[in-house]
């Protein structure tokens, strides 16, 4: 029963984490332009996203660019995406194979073994998932970490980390965190010892053998 549950933790944990890899993929708030330096401008806030660059006015106005072309785009962002959909497409194959190898589900009930083994998987594919968004999220903010630190960057060009980046970093998490416990649900190997013989019973003796 503590293994069942373990296995329903991972799962649900695994299951956030690949919600929040699609809100981190979705909003546009990567990266915000830091107000570092004298120009300092609290009118509009700049932020920019794997998708769109927007530009927040004081009033709530607000007015959104997606990137046209796929091309002109510089080499970070275009992998930034690309391990992005990957963590999603990965994830939710993980959803299926898990949601087969749970113990609370009907499926594979005759064969215990092979119903571990796929939830097993299932946590192999979320520990992928997450290394992908894990990798995706570090580089980027690594690339923004190096702009900002630029002494070629103007300051008013400068970034700081967005919601978005942080939302990346925690699904991340939770997708290796519950991948993890589902793989801690992985049959454990029962050491077989041979019958033991049954021993000979003595043959009862008979008092004619004493005189």
């Amino acid at each position: 029963m503590a293994n069942a549950g373990l296995q329903l933790l991972g799962f649900i944990l695994a299951f956030l984490g690949w919600i929040g890899t699609i809100v981190s993929t979705a909003l546009p708030q990567w990266k915000i332009y830091s107000y570092a330096g004298d120009n300092i401008v609290t009118a509009q806030a700049i932020y920019e996203g794997l998708w769109m660059s927007c530009v927040s006015q004081s009033t709530g106005q607000i007015q959104c660019k997606v990137f046209d072309s796929l091309l002109n785009l510089n080499s970070t962002l275009q992998a930034t995406r690309a391990l992005m959909v990957i963590g999603i497409l990965m994830g939710l194959i993980a959803i299926f194979v898990a949601t087969i190898g749970m113990k609370c589900m009907k499926c594979l009930e005759d064969n215990e073994v092979q119903k571990m083994r796929m939830a097993v998987i299932g946590g192999v594919i979320f520990l992928i998932a997450g290394l992908a968004v894990l990798v995706a999220t570090a580089w980027y903010g690594n690339r923004i970490v190096q702009e900002f630190y630029d002494p070629m960057t103007p300051v008013n060009a400068r970034y700081e980390f967005g919601h978005a980046l942080f939302t990346g970093w925690a699904a991340a998490s939770l997708c290796l965190l519950g991948g993890g416990l589902l793989c801690c649900s992985c049959p454990r190997k029962t050491t077989s010892y041979p019958t033991p013989r049954p021993y000979p019973k003595p043959a009862p003796s008979s008092g004619k053998d004493y005189v």
